[in-house]
């Protein structure tokens, strides 16, 4: 039995991807920024694009193109820049878009839907308001929920890894429905152990900086993940091609390879500049080795035998492969976040100054998405539990 959706800041189809493995029927998504709309539609061409900002669109936009009973899903990852705390900046906004989720509530409103499912990052739970009041924005969210009638709603904190994932990345969910009665769980997380950086990029060939050369075909062994990004029938994708694409190399300086040679995996450009002593560092910054200023989030070489750190919308810079002296390619920011091989990162240009809030190259689309294998979790999870009372 297919249940419906409405993907709400759906991005390039992170969540879609994983639900529509699960068995998820897509009918609405809608999303502000151009790029992720091509490249959402390009490998989603049925589903109805709506690209707007959230708050413009109307029940006439959706009412249309969805079932006249409504939907049973909608999933609302709005963004989570004013709660993250990954910057020094960001938690001091207090601006509407916090308040964004109440727009994922009118659209489930909107739509008849059975279920919302929230997604953010876990600070969001300790993000105020306003600076020095105490309320959360997380109890106006769950008051606004009951509010609405979703009188019943869990919360979660889950780490991608523990669904299949090769990524360390804690991310927040509420997961909220109308009937009291109906019991709301986590997904399974799979019994087997963590996928590494090994498994993730198992059958990628190098590609060598400079060298302008795209890899075209796989080489070396599989891993059961490498293979699961190929598997069309696990993704329901049987009409898409899984030709290697997206193997690109990238352009470095000589004093960028010479950085990146320093760092043995598990280091980044902060262990460099602790490593030597301040007459050692200057030579090295006068010679661009090392750059003018540390960055805590840069340069950090993967483990191979671990999942890797979160993978952000700055992966690029953030970044070195665990055995060649280059940043990552799209493809293996993609495998990290298990995006399937045949996936087209279509939408934008290849890379973007980080200027723009209308266009995101293809490593931020990748960065900001959510993890397909974390999506189809969450889509077994619920498909169970409307599968059960729809009954």
């Amino acid at each position: 039995m297919a249940f419906t959706h409405i993907d709400c800041f759906s991005g390039p189809g992170g969540i879609y991807t994983g639900l529509h493995a699960a068995g998820f029927e897509t009918k609405v998504a809608i999303e502000f920024i151009q790029s992720c709309c091509e490249t959402y539609s390009a490998n989603h061409p049925e589903v109805h694009m709506i690209h707007s900002d959230i708050r413009n669109v109307t029940a006439d936009d959706i009412l249309a193109y969805i079932p006249k009973e409504g939907v049973d899903l909608v999933t609302s990852g709005m963004p989570c820049e004013t709660f993250s705390t990954a910057g020094n900046t960001s938690r001091s906004f207090y601006d509407d878009r916090q308040f964004l989720f109440r727009e994922g509530i009118r659209i489930a409103k909107i739509s008849n839907a059975k279920m919302i499912l929230f997604e953010n990052v876990p600070a969001i739970t300790t993000k105020t308001v306003e600076k020095g009041l105490k309320t959360l924005i997380v109890d106006i969210l769950k008051r606004e929920l009951t509010e609405a009638g979703y009188v019943n709603h869990k919360e979660f904190v889950l780490s991608a890894e523990q669904f299949g994932v090769p990524q360390k990345r804690k991310r927040y969910f509420i997961l909220a429905c109308k009937h009291p009665e109906w019991e709301l769980k986590e997904p399974f997380p799979q019994k087997e152990g963590f996928v590494t950086v090994e498994d993730a990029f198992a059958g990628l060939p190098n590609v060598i900086p400079n060298s302008n050369e795209e890899a075209m075909s796989y080489e070396g062994e599989e891993s059961s993940f490498s293979k699961k990004m190929k598997d069309l029938s696990f993704w329901r994708r049987e009409g898409f091609d899984n030709r290697l694409t997206y193997q690109m190399p990238m352009k470095h300086r000589a004093c960028t390879l010479e950085r990146f040679g320093l760092l043995d995996q598990g280091e980044s450009l902060k262990d460099l500049f602790e490593r030597y002593d301040e007459e050692e560092r200057k030579k090295l910054q006068e010679r661009r080795v090392l750059p003018k200023k540390m960055f805590i989030k840069r340069n950090y070489r993967l483990i191979l035998n671990q999942p890797s750190p979160t993978v952000t919308s700055h992966c690029l810079d953030e970044f070195v492969h665990p055995i060649y002296n280059r940043a990552l390619t799209v493809r293996e920011c993609a495998r990290l976040q298990s995006f399937p091989d045949s996936y087209d990162f279509c939408g934008g240009p290849y890379l973007t100054p980080h200027l723009h809030n209308d266009i995101q190259d293809k490593y931020e689309q990748i960065g900001d998405a959510v993890p397909p294998l974390l999506a189809y979790a969450w889509g077994r999870r619920i498909h169970e539990i409307l599968e059960q009372h729809s009954k």
